[in-house]
């Protein structure tokens, strides 16, 4: 298994629609384990930190304009 220091090496790695991909394949990847189990705490966590991050990086586009 991967550390979170190797992934983030991978991550860095990637262009931009390599990385955009990534994320399309995850957020599927937790959007069927969720259908499969509604209470499913890994898939809720999942959603749950990508709605914070969302809201951050928007608030931070927001400052730069």
């Amino acid at each position: 298994m991967s550390t979170s220091g190797d992934v983030w090496a991978e991550l860095g790695e990637l262009n931009e629609e390599d990385a955009v991909h990534t994320l399309s394949l995850l957020f599927a990847m937790y959007e069927e384990q969720q259908q499969r189990d509604p209470d499913d705490a890994a898939a809720a966590l999942f959603f749950r930190n990508l709605s914070t991050v969302l809201k951050q990086a928007g608030e931070c586009n927001l400052n730069r304009r």
